[in-house]
Protein backbone atom coordinates (compact mmCIF):
# COMPACT_ATOMS: atom_id res chain seq x y z
CA UNK A 1 0.00 0.00 0.00
CA UNK A 2 1.27 3.19 -0.74
CA UNK A 3 2.38 5.35 1.65
CA UNK A 4 0.62 8.33 1.38
CA UNK A 5 -2.45 5.82 2.79
CA UNK A 6 -0.72 5.13 5.61
CA UNK A 7 0.66 8.28 7.35
CA UNK A 8 -1.56 9.77 10.40
CA UNK A 9 -1.18 13.15 12.04
CA UNK A 10 1.17 12.98 14.86
CA UNK A 11 -1.28 14.76 17.15
CA UNK A 12 -4.99 13.72 16.87
CA UNK A 13 -3.58 10.29 14.72
CA UNK A 14 -6.00 11.31 11.64
CA UNK A 15 -4.94 9.75 8.31
CA UNK A 16 -3.43 11.97 5.99
CA UNK A 17 -1.44 12.35 2.27
CA UNK A 18 2.20 12.54 2.55
CA UNK A 19 2.25 15.46 0.44
CA UNK A 20 -0.93 17.10 3.03
CA UNK A 21 1.63 20.13 5.17
CA UNK A 22 -1.36 19.80 7.58
CA UNK A 23 -3.66 17.92 9.14
CA UNK A 24 -7.49 18.29 7.64
CA UNK A 25 -9.23 17.77 11.35
CA UNK A 26 -6.69 19.25 13.94
CA UNK A 27 -4.93 21.39 11.76
CA UNK A 28 -1.38 20.51 13.19
CA UNK A 29 1.20 21.11 10.85
CA UNK A 30 2.52 17.82 9.62
CA UNK A 31 5.76 18.69 7.37
CA UNK A 32 8.34 20.88 7.18
CA UNK A 33 11.74 21.97 4.75
CA UNK A 34 14.28 19.52 6.77
CA UNK A 35 16.06 17.98 3.76
CA UNK A 36 19.62 19.69 3.84
CA UNK A 37 20.08 18.36 0.29
CA UNK A 38 16.84 19.33 -1.72
CA UNK A 39 15.07 21.63 0.31
CA UNK A 40 12.08 19.17 0.19
CA UNK A 41 9.25 19.05 2.68
CA UNK A 42 9.54 16.26 5.04
CA UNK A 43 6.38 14.70 7.04
CA UNK A 44 7.08 15.37 10.82
CA UNK A 45 9.13 12.10 11.91
CA UNK A 46 10.36 10.92 9.06
CA UNK A 47 13.97 10.23 8.76
CA UNK A 48 14.63 10.21 5.35
CA UNK A 49 13.69 12.70 2.50
CA UNK A 50 10.87 11.25 -0.09
CA UNK A 51 12.01 13.56 -2.72
CA UNK A 52 15.81 12.25 -2.51
CA UNK A 53 16.70 10.01 0.13
CA UNK A 54 18.62 12.34 2.30
CA UNK A 55 18.55 12.68 6.14
CA UNK A 56 16.44 14.64 7.92
CA UNK A 57 18.67 17.38 9.47
CA UNK A 58 16.76 20.78 10.93
CA UNK A 59 17.05 22.42 13.79
CA UNK A 60 14.61 25.76 15.42
CA UNK A 61 17.61 28.35 16.21
CA UNK A 62 17.23 31.45 18.03
CA UNK A 63 16.29 34.35 15.47
CA UNK A 64 18.60 37.51 15.85
CA UNK A 65 15.85 39.93 14.43
CA UNK A 66 12.19 40.04 13.68
CA UNK A 67 11.44 39.06 10.33
CA UNK A 68 8.28 38.89 9.09
CA UNK A 69 6.78 36.74 6.14
CA UNK A 70 5.63 38.81 3.26
CA UNK A 71 2.12 37.34 2.56
CA UNK A 72 0.77 36.49 6.04
CA UNK A 73 2.72 39.05 7.90
CA UNK A 74 3.47 36.44 10.49
CA UNK A 75 6.86 36.80 12.29
CA UNK A 76 9.22 34.19 10.47
CA UNK A 77 10.14 30.98 12.47
CA UNK A 78 14.53 30.77 12.19
CA UNK A 79 15.95 27.52 11.28
CA UNK A 80 18.87 25.94 10.35
CA UNK A 81 18.72 23.03 7.70
CA UNK A 82 22.06 21.05 7.25
CA UNK A 83 23.95 24.05 7.60
CA UNK A 84 21.93 26.51 6.02
CA UNK A 85 20.23 29.00 8.01
CA UNK A 86 16.58 30.07 6.90
CA UNK A 87 13.70 32.46 7.78
CA UNK A 88 10.34 29.96 7.49
CA UNK A 89 6.69 31.07 7.67
CA UNK A 90 4.72 29.06 10.10
CA UNK A 91 1.18 29.14 7.91
CA UNK A 92 2.14 29.40 3.81
CA UNK A 93 5.80 27.48 4.34
CA UNK A 94 7.15 30.24 2.48
CA UNK A 95 11.32 29.94 2.96
CA UNK A 96 13.23 33.22 2.85
CA UNK A 97 17.07 32.64 1.98
CA UNK A 98 19.37 35.90 2.98
CA UNK A 99 21.81 36.32 -0.12
CA UNK A 100 24.40 34.62 1.07
CA UNK A 101 23.02 31.65 2.07
CA UNK A 102 21.05 31.59 -1.26
CA UNK A 103 24.75 31.82 -2.86
CA UNK A 104 26.37 29.07 -0.66
CA UNK A 105 23.06 26.70 -1.91
CA UNK A 106 23.47 27.68 -5.64
CA UNK A 107 27.31 27.04 -5.48
CA UNK A 108 27.18 23.75 -3.29
CA UNK A 109 24.19 22.13 -5.57
CA UNK A 110 25.98 23.22 -8.92
CA UNK A 111 29.32 21.19 -7.53
CA UNK A 112 26.81 18.13 -7.11
CA UNK A 113 25.75 18.98 -10.82
CA UNK A 114 29.31 18.73 -12.18
CA UNK A 115 30.28 15.61 -10.24
CA UNK A 116 26.75 14.07 -11.02
CA UNK A 117 27.72 14.83 -15.16
CA UNK A 118 23.77 14.58 -15.56
CA UNK A 119 21.53 17.32 -16.78
CA UNK A 120 18.01 16.34 -17.02
CA UNK A 121 15.06 19.34 -18.57
CA UNK A 122 13.37 20.46 -15.07
CA UNK A 123 9.54 19.97 -15.68
CA UNK A 124 7.81 23.32 -16.86
CA UNK A 125 4.90 23.71 -15.10
CA UNK A 126 1.95 24.99 -15.87
CA UNK A 127 0.83 28.15 -15.53
CA UNK A 128 -1.62 29.80 -13.28
CA UNK A 129 -3.32 32.86 -13.59
CA UNK A 130 -3.78 34.74 -10.71
CA UNK A 131 -3.47 38.20 -9.81
CA UNK A 132 0.45 39.36 -9.53
CA UNK A 133 1.02 40.75 -6.07
CA UNK A 134 4.37 42.53 -5.27
CA UNK A 135 5.85 41.48 -2.00
CA UNK A 136 7.92 43.82 0.89
CA UNK A 137 10.79 42.00 1.90
CA UNK A 138 10.82 40.61 5.15
CA UNK A 139 13.94 42.81 5.89
CA UNK A 140 13.62 46.23 4.48
CA UNK A 141 9.62 46.14 3.60
CA UNK A 142 10.59 47.41 -0.24
CA UNK A 143 8.75 45.70 -2.80
CA UNK A 144 10.62 43.19 -3.93
CA UNK A 145 10.74 42.38 -7.99
CA UNK A 146 9.38 39.35 -9.41
CA UNK A 147 11.97 37.16 -11.26
CA UNK A 148 12.25 33.99 -12.98
CA UNK A 149 15.16 32.44 -11.65
CA UNK A 150 18.34 32.37 -13.99
CA UNK A 151 15.91 33.60 -16.77
CA UNK A 152 14.79 30.09 -17.62
CA UNK A 153 14.39 28.03 -14.74
CA UNK A 154 10.23 28.45 -15.08
CA UNK A 155 10.46 29.80 -11.41
CA UNK A 156 9.72 33.04 -10.79
CA UNK A 157 10.94 33.95 -6.76
CA UNK A 158 10.62 37.59 -5.16
CA UNK A 159 14.29 38.96 -5.15
CA UNK A 160 15.45 41.83 -3.24
CA UNK A 161 18.69 42.74 -4.36
CA UNK A 162 20.39 44.10 -1.09
CA UNK A 163 18.75 41.46 0.75
CA UNK A 164 17.67 38.63 -0.29
CA UNK A 165 14.84 36.15 -1.97
CA UNK A 166 11.41 34.97 -0.97
CA UNK A 167 10.48 30.90 -2.17
CA UNK A 168 7.03 30.42 -1.99
CA UNK A 169 6.54 26.82 -0.79
CA UNK A 170 8.05 24.19 -2.44
CA UNK A 171 10.29 27.04 -4.97
CA UNK A 172 13.55 26.62 -3.25
CA UNK A 173 13.33 23.10 -3.69
CA UNK A 174 12.58 23.24 -7.68
CA UNK A 175 15.18 25.83 -8.05
CA UNK A 176 17.80 23.14 -6.70
CA UNK A 177 16.49 20.76 -9.14
CA UNK A 178 16.97 23.34 -11.88
CA UNK A 179 20.67 23.75 -11.08
CA UNK A 180 21.33 19.90 -10.10
CA UNK A 181 20.24 19.42 -13.71
CA UNK A 182 22.78 22.01 -15.05
CA UNK A 183 20.40 25.10 -15.31
CA UNK A 184 23.15 27.82 -14.13
CA UNK A 185 25.64 26.77 -16.23
CA UNK A 186 23.11 26.40 -19.12
CA UNK A 187 21.86 30.14 -18.03
CA UNK A 188 25.25 31.15 -18.01
CA UNK A 189 26.27 29.78 -21.09
CA UNK A 190 22.76 31.78 -22.89
CA UNK A 191 23.94 34.69 -21.04
CA UNK A 192 27.81 35.36 -22.54
CA UNK A 193 26.04 34.41 -25.55
CA UNK A 194 23.39 36.86 -25.74
CA UNK A 195 26.49 39.49 -24.83
CA UNK A 196 28.65 38.28 -27.23
CA UNK A 197 26.12 39.12 -30.05
CA UNK A 198 24.92 42.23 -28.52
CA UNK A 199 29.33 43.36 -29.10
CA UNK A 200 29.00 41.94 -32.26
CA UNK A 201 26.12 44.00 -33.79
CA UNK A 202 27.62 46.82 -31.70
CA UNK A 203 30.78 46.77 -33.52
CA UNK A 204 29.03 46.53 -36.88
CA UNK A 205 26.86 49.35 -36.17
CA UNK A 206 29.86 51.79 -35.52
CA UNK A 207 32.40 50.54 -37.96
CA UNK A 208 29.29 50.83 -40.67
CA UNK A 209 28.70 54.42 -38.97
CA UNK A 210 32.38 55.47 -39.02
CA UNK A 211 33.46 54.14 -42.55
CA UNK A 212 35.13 51.33 -41.34
CA UNK A 213 36.57 53.30 -37.34
CA UNK A 214 34.64 51.85 -35.28
CA UNK A 215 35.25 50.26 -32.28
CA UNK A 216 33.98 47.74 -29.32
CA UNK A 217 32.09 49.10 -26.59
CA UNK A 218 34.42 48.83 -23.37
CA UNK A 219 34.82 45.89 -21.43
CA UNK A 220 33.27 47.00 -18.44
CA UNK A 221 29.52 47.13 -19.69
CA UNK A 222 29.48 43.47 -19.84
CA UNK A 223 30.00 40.99 -16.56
CA UNK A 224 33.64 39.99 -16.05
CA UNK A 225 32.79 36.40 -16.40
CA UNK A 226 36.10 34.42 -14.56
CA UNK A 227 36.71 31.32 -15.28
CA UNK A 228 38.25 31.10 -11.59
CA UNK A 229 35.25 31.25 -10.23
CA UNK A 230 31.80 29.03 -10.22
CA UNK A 231 29.60 29.72 -12.66
CA UNK A 232 26.61 30.13 -9.71
CA UNK A 233 28.98 32.89 -7.71
CA UNK A 234 29.36 34.69 -11.04
CA UNK A 235 25.84 34.38 -12.47
CA UNK A 236 24.23 35.61 -9.64
CA UNK A 237 25.87 39.11 -9.24
CA UNK A 238 24.26 39.44 -12.75
CA UNK A 239 21.29 37.64 -12.08
CA UNK A 240 18.77 39.96 -10.48
CA UNK A 241 20.58 43.14 -12.24
CA UNK A 242 17.79 43.54 -15.09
Amino acid sequence: MPEAETLNCPMCGASASSEATRCEHCGARLATVACPSCFGMMFVGAKFCSHCGARAARTEIPADAVLRCPRCRLELNAVSVGNTNLRECPRCEGIWADTASLEQICADREKQAAVLGVATPLPKTEDVAEKVRYLPCPACDKLMNRVNFAHCSHVVVDVCRAHGTWFDRDELRRIVEFIRAGGLETARNREIAELEKRRRESSAAQIASSSGAGTLLPQSNYPDWDIGISAAAQFLKALFRR
